[in-house]
């Protein structure tokens, strides 16, 4: 089906932080299929995994035990403010199965009168009919049927507004810590916890969604640990989880998941044991603490030199946002020509909204790589100068 505007680009293989077409010609990709790839391609770790698993087995159903799904949820609950967990194949699997849990929980309460879930403008939880309708995005409704019942959507950032809007069918706020397609805008720290005393006060339960912010991407292993006493009631993760390999999964407290009782909620694929030999391996890649050093280090430069591009071209750089290695950079100029000059440049970036683009580089790009990476981006600021200024 005709639903991607693909670039006009084809790889082959990639290694570390690059991707390789069939004729060799080489990328820096500082976008990891949108912040999947956060080991970079290809990783000997993983591949090690998926190997050692694919001689063995693949797929059963979840009528059985499967090891696997065990060892990995034992190290994500170990790790996180969660009891348990539900694996899923994507990410929109886990908003799906975020938003079933919120709204059982209250059934389970006796109060299935509260349905409703607030989302935020800007936000992108997916593309499934559910998650579509709790995604701040209109246009992604379009042609799809009227609206569902249910869902609510508030302004970003306004936390007075969201006070105003819990009502006695309230079931659960959805956030991003840090909007990805949104244009990469950040929640404050101190927003977040207000969040969560509001819902702690109202009996409302707190999602996060940190399928793009998530497993380090943002300096913290999650994007809610900048945040003091800020931790949700559920949280969706996928994309790094599984560092190229499709694996989602729905963490809760043992309270918020009350109501998912047997038969609640399924999956064929989800949990299989690929899936969850690869998950495992990358877990465990993404919680050395000298990871995150390297992610907050190389941060700190990316940052520094993007507000050094932005006051050399004020006329195409108007903001740096985000938070960690979730970088946006919002542009004077469109932000469909500023990724097609960086392509011209051999330098791969993400489209974002609010006219931004994003940098979403493996979270093992070196210092090297990223002085590179500056270097194509000064470049295609200095295309898009030439271009505007042309026009």
């Amino acid at each position: 089906m005709g639903v991607y505007s693909r670039a006009p680009l084809a790889f082959e293989r990639g290694e570390g932080s690059r991707l390789y077409t069939a004729d060799g010609e080489a990328y820096l990709d500082c976008m990891a299929g949108i912040a999947v790839n956060a080991l970079g391609h290809a990783n000997p770790v993983l591949v090690d995994a998926l190997k050692a698993q694919a001689e063995k087995l693949w797929h059963v159903s979840n009528i059985f035990k499967i090891p696997g799904q065990e060892a990995l949820a034992d190290r994500l609950t170990s790790i996180s403010f969660a009891d348990v967990v539900f694996f899923t194949n994507s990410g929109t699997e886990a908003i799906e199965c975020a938003i079933k849990t919120a709204r059982k929980h209250h059934w389970a309460n006796g109060q299935p009168e509260r349905i409703d879930i607030i989302g935020f403008e800007g936000s992108f939880h997916g593309r499934t009919i559910a998650a579509v309708n709790a995604s701040g995005n209109p246009s992604y409704l379009e042609g799809f049927g009227p609206p569902l019942p249910g869902f609510v959507h508030l302004p970003f950032g306004d936390v007075e507004l969201i006070r105003k809007a819990i009502g006695p069918t309230t079931a659960a706020i959805v956030v991003e810590p840090v909007q990805g397609e949104g244009g990469a805008r950040a929640w404050t720290e101190a927003a977040l916890c207000e969040i969560r005393q509001l819902c702690d006060e109202t009996g409302v339960l707190l999602i996060y969604d940190e399928i793009q912010c998530g497993l380090g991407r943002t300096g913290k292993l999650f994007a809610y640990e900048w945040a003091e006493d800020a931790a949700p009631d559920i949280m969706a993760l996928a994309k790094a989880l599984g560092g190229g390999f499709p694996v989602g999964a729905c963490l809760a407290t043992v309270d918020a998941a009350k109501g998912m009782t047997v038969g609640s909620h399924g999956s064929t694929y989800g949990g299989n044991p690929l899936a969850m030999a690869v998950g495992l391996a990358a877990v465990d890649e993404l919680i050395k603490p000298a990871l995150m050093d390297h992610v907050n280090e190389l941060a700190g430069y990316l940052n520094q030199q993007l507000t050094g591009l932005r006051e050399r071209f004020p006329d195409v750089v108007v903001d740096i946002r985000g938070k960690g290695l979730l970088i946006g950079i919002k542009l004077a100029t469109p932000n469909r020509e500023f990724m097609q000059h960086a392509r011209d440049e051999h330098l791969l970036i993400a489209g974002g909204g609010d006219n931004c683009v994003r940098l979403l580089p493996p979270l093992v790009l070196t210092q090297a790589e990223a002085r590179e990476a500056i270097e194509k981006l000064e470049r295609a600021c200095e295309r898009a100068r030439t271009q505007a200024k042309a026009a």
